[in-house]
């Protein structure tokens, strides 16, 4: 049978048995007649492109590839990263007897088989054995746990691939007994490269056909990192240009070959930056629908995962908030799936996201809370740290005064008590304003309690605009002297909702503990 287009198993159980060295080995030769990813594999290891972080001199890469140390490796990587090219490179780089075998197709007694005859080579004298298992996620407890042993004392030498997490794939002691070399997708320069080398090389399509740039570009956004579905497509759009007797492949003809639009995305220039406006403000927006079209505009055209995880997890906390807390762990999930999952998989993740953003309660108070708090740290505002909240720990802090008078929240039932956390110049200053959103709701209704235990009821709110000149205040936030006539309250046009009255709340009364009488529970 043809196991994914890359190599035959032809022996019954899904395995092939490699000679030394100069005989057949476990892989069939490409052939004219081969798919294109088939001819244009690496031949040797400075062919193979990306995977730089396992290329240095000394890596385990290479040292699995020419054999200098017999250790077993798992190859954990997304489809196209260059697993079965490194088990084609070690086939044919050392005399090894190399045995290939599909996950798909194996069972236990082909397992054994190879082991048993690795053994008996073993005493004879003969080359070492590799045993190549790809997709070997998909081998039972019971069919990984046959492979243990002759791992242990390197009977064989293990070479298996998986496109899942080996932590959650591969049981423990196999995966203690292997190094798991985790390769990544490849980068768009990566398949651009690669993509030229096939239009040129003999192997490949030996200079019969041209690829512009823009059919080019949107056969590299296609692949995703994926250079076996990259020249897949060259593939497919040089045999449509050589049906209507073309020798160049453009734009149009791509898009025909592989049947996707090419998706109108630069993700470095003005679309990039207008398709994520549109994201985050359709979320904004309480839209999941047009905020679920523009996800699919930007996974459809290549965009890496990440970026879109960054950007809900960055909405979770400015647009959505405290309104609904939940939002950012949900975010934060996402962007750990994107990061184990990986696409096409994690898209579902982001959407789930996504549609939580998009019909979640909003509230920007997070977002304007900081932003006051930051304008004052900038403007100079803020004083030493009071000398109650200084740190007491160390010696000879207390001769200092620090820590004198901090009141322990914990000894109080209530859990709070009355004490100023902000520098002198700072008191009664309010940056969070919750709104009635959502959860926000409960902290609209609980943060004016506490804020009248902690400050003590004498003491006046004031929000960071009121320490502004009059003139500089927003018209509602100024005193009612200070405002343009037409702002101001009179008996025939009340002052809006919420604007200040000028009427000062009376000063409740204190008892000799210095709580307020009557004062509310958080």
């Amino acid at each position: 049978m043809e196991f994914d287009g890359l190599f035959s198993l032809t022996e019954p159980g899904g395995v092939r048995t490699a000679a030394p060295a100069g005989a057949e080995s476990g892989f069939a030769r490409p052939d004219p007649g081969s798919p294109l990813p088939v001819r244009m594999r690496p031949a040797t290891l400075d062919e193979l492109v990306g995977q730089q972080h396992l290329l240095a001199p000394g890596a385990p890469l290479r040292q699995l590839v020419t054999g200098t140390t017999p250790m077993s490796v798992i190859l954990w990587g997304p489809p196209g990263t260059g697993k079965t090219t490194i088990a084609h490179l070690v086939a044919g780089a050392t005399d090894r007897t190399f045995v290939a075998m599909s996950a798909l197709t194996a069972g236990v007694k082909d397992v054994r088989a190879v082991i048993d005859k690795a053994r008996a080579e073993r005493r004879r004298g003969g080359p070492p054995t590799v045993l190549f298992i790809d997709e070997v996620h998909r081998f039972s407890k019971t069919q990984q746990d046959s492979l243990l042993a002759a791992v242990e004392d390197r009977t064989v030498t293990l070479l298996a691939a998986t496109t899942e997490n080996p932590y959650f794939s591969v049981i423990s002691p196999l995966l203690s007994r292997c190094v798991l070399l985790t390769l990544r997708g490849l980068e768009e320069d990566d398949v651009r490269g690669l993509l030229r080398r096939a239009v040129t090389d003999e192997r490949g399509l030996g200079g019969l056909v041209t690829l512009t740039t823009e059919a080019e570009d949107h056969l590299v956004r296609l692949a995703g990192g994926d250079v076996r579905k990259a020249l897949t497509a060259l593939e497919a759009a040089a045999g449509s240009a050589e049906a209507q007797g073309h020798t160049e492949i453009d734009l149009a003809t791509a898009e025909k070959a592989v049947d996707v639009a090419a998706v109108r995305y630069d993700r470095d220039g003005d679309a990039h930056y207008d398709v994520t406006s549109a994201f985050i403000k359709s979320m904004r927006g309480s839209d999941p629908d047009a905020a679920l079209h523009w996800l699919a505009r930007m996974l459809v055209a290549g965009e890496d995962p990440r970026f879109i995880a960054r950007r809900i997890v960055i909405f979770a906390s400015e647009d959505v908030g405290m309104a609904d807390p939940q939002a950012l762990l949900i975010a934060a999930a996402a962007a750990q799936a994107v990061q184990t999952v990986g696409l096409p998989e994690a898209g579902l993740n982001l959407a789930q996201a996504v549609i939580h953003m998009a019909t979640a309660p909003k509230s920007n108070t997070v977002t304007t809370g900081l932003s006051a708090a930051m304008a004052d740290v900038r403007s100079g505002r803020g004083g030493p740290v009071p000398a109650h909240l200084r740190d007491a720990h160390y010696q000879g802090s207390k001769g200092l005064g620090h820590g004198r008078g901090y009141r322990y929240p914990h000894d109080d039932p209530k859990g709070v008590v009355r004490q100023q956390y902000v520098p002198d110049d700072l008191t009664g200053t309010e940056y969070y304003t919750p709104t009635d959103h959502g959860a926000e709701r409960a902290l609209s209704e609980r943060l004016p309690r506490l804020r009248r235990i902690v400050r003590g009821a004498s003491i006046p709110p004031r929000s960071p605009a009121q320490d502004r000149p009059a003139q500089d205040r927003p018209a509602q936030d100024r005193p009612a002297q200070d405002r343009p006539a037409q702002d101001r309250p009179t008996p025939d046009r009340p002052a809006p909702e919420g604007a200040p009255q000028g009427v000062t709340p009376e000063t409740p009364k204190v008892d000799d503990s210095g709580e307020t009488a009557g004062e509310d529970q958080p």
